[in-house]
């Protein structure tokens, strides 16, 4: 079940800067991942994006930059994303909102009004996020839990609908048993991986056959794929 405290994800490679902002951030009540560079970050994202409420990205990270991981992550997800940055430049601050960042605060900042810019873009995200989610023949509501095939209601246990809106949040991505397992069942479940493995099967009984989606990667996971024409 997701948390109430909002989860925050914070991205930055200066130590003193990060530690500052996790503290900052848990003393006003919201939980927080951090990552000290790109891969890391997608990596947390891939695994959480479930959860996460808002990312926090500076755009320059050693290897992969703080651009590059917002287009990436834009591919897939409309979750706030604040840019932190020195780069302050007209051309840096077009490049990182055309590309889908909410906001772009540059450096040095004042924590209260980073705390304010959040709180606006996490209540236009927490109103979207009492909507609905359509992928092919499928509609979920998220706030009943309810889940539809061509508009007849599934008879869904919460696990089989958490796990069915993980995959369409991560539509078109190989996910593999142990994200799924993590991100489903959380961190500290000590089950077996073959429980992902159990509850696809029962997923999959209960999608009609117009909503063949939940594919197989032999030897990997599985990656929920919808054709263009639907």
């Amino acid at each position: 079940m997701k948390n109430t405290r909002n989860l925050i994800l914070i991205v930055e490679d200066d130590e003193k800067l990060r530690q500052t902002l996790e503290d900052f951030l848990t003393a006003n009540h919201f939980a927080v991942l951090t990552a000290v560079d790109g891969e890391q970050a997608l990596t947390l994202y891939y695994a959480n994006n479930h959860l996460i409420d808002l990312i926090l990205l500076d755009g320059m990270l050693p290897g992969m930059d703080g651009f590059e991981v917002l287009k990436t992550i834009r591919q897939y997800s409309d979750v706030p994303i604040i840019m932190l940055t020195a780069r302050e430049s007209e051309e840096d601050q077009l490049t990182g909102l055309t590309n889908g960042a909410d906001n772009y605060i540059t450096k040095p900042f004042r924590l209260r009004v980073l705390k304010a810019h959040m709180d606006v873009l996490l209540k236009r995200n927490n109103r979207a996020a009492a909507g609905e989610i359509e992928a092919g023949k499928l509609r979920l509501e998220q706030a009943s839990q309810r889940a539809f095939a061509d508009e007849v209601p599934l008879n869904l246990t919460p696990k089989e609908f958490a796990l069915l809106l993980y995959f369409v949040q991560n539509r078109d991505l190989v996910l593999t048993r142990e994200v799924i397992l993590d991100a489903v069942w959380g961190f500290d479940y000590q089950g077996d991986i073959r429980t992902v493995d159990t509850l696809v099967k029962q997923l999959r009984k209960k999608l009609p056959d117009s909503c063949p989606y939940i594919q197989s990667i032999y030897g990997v996971g599985y990656r929920f794929e919808v054709t263009d024409h639907e």
